[in-house]
C-alpha cells in the first residue's frame, strides 16, 4: 500500500516537457559578454596556454571572432589589450594615446558590426610598467592621482564607439569623475559598468598572463577587495550607484555568489557578474583530463551564476554555450 502523500515534488520533475514549464531560470546568449584579447598586428593569433582555446588575436582576426560569436547569438564583447612593454610607463600614456591600436580596434568593430555592444576596460595595468591598477608613487597606490588618467582614458573610449566604460580598477571616486567626464563631453548615453565588487583573488592568474600585467612588485590588497567580506560591496554598490554607475559587476563570480545574490536583493541596477580566467582554466584543465563532462558541466557553472542573481555574465565560455545553447533549442 502507497503512503499518503499530498506533497510529492518529483511530479514537477517527471518528464522534459514538465521540467521546462517549471524552470526558474533560463540563460539565453542575450545575458553574456564575450571577452575578447587583443594586439597590435596583423594576421595574428597567439594561443594563451593558461586558457584553452583563447588568444590574443590582431584586428582581422577580432573581427572574425566577433562575427562567429555574432552569428551563434552573442551581441556584447568586451575587449582588453595585450600591450608590448615597450609602451608602458608609470602613468599609462599609451591609454589615452591616439595611435592605440585598442582603440582602433574598437572603431573597427563597430564601423562593421554597429548592432554590437562594445565594453572597454579602464585601469591603468595594461599600460603601467608598474603592472597596478593606479598611479604608483614610493611602492603606495596614489588613489586621486589616478582619478583625472582614468577620466581621460574613459574618454577616449568612448570618442572610439565603446558603448559601455568598464572601470575595472577600484580607485575611490572613479565612477563620479569619469560621468561627469562622459557627460561634459557630451557622452551623455555611454555607460558605465563599474567593477564594484573586485576582489583580490586567486583567480586571475590566467589573465594575467594573456596580458602579461601582473604587478611588477606588491600585490593588488590595497584596491581589491578582501575576499573575506561581504557587507563592504554593498557599501560600494551604494556609492557607484550614487556616482552614475548604470551596471554594477562582481569579480569573480563562482566563489562570490552569496556576494551577487546580496547586491540583487538590494540594489536597483542591473548586476554582473565575471566568470573569471581561473574559473575557465580550472574547468578546461579538468575537462581534459576526463574528470568532468564538460559539456554538462559549463552550462551548469553559468546556469549557477545566473540563478544567484547575475542579470549579465562576463565569460570566455560565451562562444560555446551560445552554440551549446543554439543546438539545445534547435535554432
Amino acid at each position: 500500500m502507497n503512503p499518503y502523500l499530498p506533497q510529492r515534488p518529483r511530479r514537477n520533475r517527471k518528464s522534459a516537457a514538465v521540467r521546462g514549464l517549471v524552470r526558474e531560470t533560463q540563460l539565453t546568449p542575450d545575458h553574456l559578454i564575450y571577452p575578447l584579447f587583443v594586439l597590435d598586428g596583423v594576421n595574428k593569433r597567439e594561443p594563451i596556454a593558461s586558457m584553452p582555446g583563447l588568444a590574443r588575436m590582431s584586428e582581422d582576426h577580432v573581427l572574425r571572432e566577433v562575427e562567429e560569436a555574432m552569428a551563434l547569438g552573442v551581441r556584447a564583447f568586451v575587449l582588453f589589450p595585450a600591450v608590448e612593454e615597450s609602451l608602458k610607463d608609470k602613468v599609462a600614456t599609451y591609454g589615452v594615446s591616439p595611435d592605440n591600436f585598442y582603440l582602433r580596434i574598437a572603431r573597427a568593430i563597430k564601423s562593421r558590426f554597429p548592432e554590437a555592444w562594445l565594453m572597454s576596460d579602464v585601469a591603468l595595468d595594461p599600460y603601467s610598467s608598474d603592472g597596478h591598477d593606479g598611479v604608483v608613487q614610493e611602492g603606495q597606490i596614489i588613489n586621486d592621482l589616478t582619478l583625472p588618467i582614468l577620466a581621460d582614458m574613459s574618454l577616449v573610449q568612448a570618442e572610439a564607439g565603446f558603448d559601455a566604460i568598464g572601470p575595472s580598477d577600484m580607485m575611490d571616486g572613479r565612477v563620479e569623475m569619469i560621468r561627469e567626464a562622459l557627460d561634459d563631453a557630451g557622452y551623455t548615453d555611454t555607460s558605465i559598468v563599474s567593477y564594484t565588487a573586485k576582489y583580490a583573488s586567486a583567480f586571475y592568474g590566467p589573465f594575467r598572463d594573456a596580458l602579461e600585467s601582473a604587478p611588477k612588485h606588491g600585490d593588488k590588497k590595497t584596491y581589491q577587495m578582501d575576499p573575506a567580506n561581504r557587507t563592504e560591496a554593498l557599501r560600494e554598490a551604494e556609492l557607484d550607484m550614487a556616482e552614475g554607475a548604470d551596471m554594477l559587476m562582481v569579480k569573480p563570480a563562482l566563489c562570490y555568489l552569496d556576494v551577487i545574490l546580496a547586491l540583487k536583493q538590494s540594489c536597483d541596477r542591473p548586476i554582473a557578474a565575471y566568470n573569471v580566467s581561473g574559473e575557465y582554466a580550472m574547468l578546461k584543465a579538468a575537462a581534459a583530463q576526463g574528470w568532468i563532462d564538460y559539456d554538462r558541466a559549463m552550462p551548469e557553472m553559468l546556469l549557477s551564476i545566473h540563478r544567484a542573481g547575475a542579470d549579465v555574465i562576463l565569460t570566455y565560455f560565451a562562444k560555446e554555450y551560445a552554440a551549446h545553447w543554439r543546438q539545445l533549442n534547435g535554432r
